[in-house]
């Protein structure tokens, strides 16, 4: 912990547990990744993640600005936010949202070295569906000089989690106003299956049921 992750409003909200910093991460789909350009301009860009120990991969195509940007080594600022309830309160000053979050700071590293880069690919791929990597065919060697990767640590990184219901004023409980959470759930339909597949493949197990982690 330091000054960029000491937690001020609402302190107690706060927490700088692994357990609970990666959970989040691993449920959560993106990340939004927070930079400033060549020019100057600060940006805010959305993007797949994954998580292996301490490093948090990014990837994409080498024609990316972002990444364009990142592989130099570039001081970032990564969040990922998952809601999970509309507190209603009495007073609409008291509304709310119950969320888990992450905030991570750091410096970019380009990923260059093709055995972690393997690590990346497969981290990213069984990220958004484990078990996909085994299934899928694997990247071939001009889709991989097509691909880029930077890393970033989690060495400065803090989680901040609301639960629980509505904090009113006390002369606001006699109002007659309803008040209380409306819980929010990520929820997945059936899959459709592509069109023009040449092949009737079965829907593996891992698609049929298809559920993000729950910290």
């Amino acid at each position: 912990m330091n000054d960029r992750t000491t937690l001020r409003r609402y302190p107690d909200r706060g927490s700088h547990d692994r357990e609970t910093i990666d959970a989040i991460f691993r449920e959560a789909l993106i990340c939004h990744v927070g930079f400033t350009d060549d020019q100057g301009r600060p940006i805010v860009i959305p993007t797949i993640h994954a998580l292996v120990g301490d490093t948090l991969y990014l990837h994409g195509s080498v024609a990316s600005r972002m990444l364009r940007t990142l592989r130099d080594g570039t001081d970032v600022c990564i969040n990922v936010a998952i809601v999970d309830g509309l507190v209603m309160a009495r007073s609409h000053f008291n509304h709310s949202m119950n969320y888990r979050s992450v905030v991570v700071f750091g410096t970019t590293r380009l990923v260059d070295d093709p055995a972690e880069k393997q690590v990346a690919f497969e981290a990213i791929a069984e990220h958004v569906a484990p078990g996909r990597w085994d299934d899928a065919r694997q990247p071939t060697e001009l889709e991989d000089r097509q691909t880029m990767v930077v890393a970033v640590s989690l060495a400065e990184a803090s989680a901040k989690v609301r639960t629980g219901g509505p904090h009113d004023d006390e002369a606001d409980y006699d109002l007659d106003v309803w008040a209380g959470v409306v819980p929010v759930k990520a929820t997945f339909g059936t899959p459709i299956p592509d069109p023009d597949a040449t092949n009737d493949v079965e829907l593996p197990g891992y698609l049929s049921d298809y559920r993000r982690p729950s910290s």
